[in-house]
């Protein structure tokens, strides 16, 4: 039997594909922090399919521990801090869980016998790439100019593993996926957060309207995560992205007219009263990624279009606030 690991399997990402490859018949092991408040739901009605394992990749010794336990062909390197806008307000967080949390899973993975034959899938972001003003969609070797202390934390966990590559023989694969929604549990980013507050009638604010992004449903970015897993080739980077562009004004505007709220109460160029610090200098103008080398080589290409990808999510956060 076939066996991956995921770290970050209660987050959104890596919840979906937990069930995805449940589905579809390999031996699942999940790898997430000990808390507290550690909520289970995401993955509450797969946990007698999967193998819990307690662990924290900030500490050397206990990663190391868990990854031996699971014994993987596969690792999925999924769990990170993620909010940009959090990022400023506690930089150094970020810098330990996302750059040196996956220096440890590097090493812990190279305490493997025959770590070389082993995969592992590393969640990376175009946030690497920052500032770039061309208007041309990013290729992979598009200069790192990052704007934010998560995106500096997420280049250089990218830059770490890509070395390991070269100098370890280790046998990585890195993803860059666009900005991805259809989440079922958190509404603090931008897609679920509008269809929340517009479902509730709620004034809502777009603190960058100018911005260009592209924006993926998670389905997509699932399976970009298993054409990885199957063909994604040693030490290679892969942008995954729609290519379907639009200003974030543009995204307020369509869910708006899809749940039929009145645009007059869409605030542009502010941020919702109470939202952390976030300097207006850190929003990039325009990230749009090329997905050519994807398309080419992991034969992936993305199923959902926009417009069906809100629908659903509309659908669901509906019967969510009916409940």
């Amino acid at each position: 039997m076939v066996k991956v690991a995921i770290t970050g399997i209660t987050g959104f990402i890596g919840s979906h594909l937990a069930r995805r490859l449940v589905q579809l018949g390999y031996t699942v092991y999940g790898i997430a922090r000990h808390c507290a408040s550690r909520r289970l739901e995401p993955v509450k009605d797969i946990l007698n399919d999967i193998v819990f394992l307690t662990s924290d990749i900030t500490d050397l010794m206990s990663i190391s521990r868990a990854l031996e336990t699971a014994d993987p062909d596969y690792i999925c390197h999924l769990a990170a801090l993620t909010p940009v806008r959090l990022s400023f307000e506690n930089p150094f967080n970020y810098e330990r869980v996302n750059y040196l949390g996956t220096m440890n899973l590097v090493h812990a993975m190279m305490k493997l016998p025959d770590y070389p034959k082993r995969k592992l899938i590393v969640a990376s972001t175009p946030e690497v790439y920052g500032f770039h003003t061309s208007g041309k969609p990013l290729k992979e070797e598009t200069p790192f100019n990052p704007s934010s202390p998560y995106a500096v934390s997420k280049a250089a966990a990218d830059m770490y593993v890509r070395m390991a590559a070269l100098v370890y023989d280790l046998n990585p694969v890195v993803l860059r996926p666009a900005n991805t929604y259809g989440r079922k549990f958190e509404s603090g980013f931008i897609v679920e957060y509008l269809i929340r507050s517009l479902l509730k009638g709620e004034r809502v604010y777009i603190g960058a309207p100018e911005s260009i992004r592209e924006y993926m449903y998670v389905d997509d970015h699932v399976n970009a995560y298993i054409s990885a897993i199957e063909k994604g080739r040693k030490g290679e980077v892969y942008n995954i992205g729609t290519g379907q562009r639009i200003r974030n004004k543009g995204l307020a505007m369509k869910i708006a007219e899809k749940v039929g709220y009145s645009n007059d109460k869409i605030i542009l160029g502010a941020y919702p009263p109470g939202y952390p610090l976030r300097p207006i200098a850190s929003d990039q103008p325009y990230i749009i990624l090329d997905s050519t080398k994807a398309r080419q080589e992991l034969k992936w290409r993305p199923q959902v279009n926009l417009d069906k990808g809100l629908e659903k999510t509309i659908e669901y956060w509906k019967s969510k606030l009916m409940c």
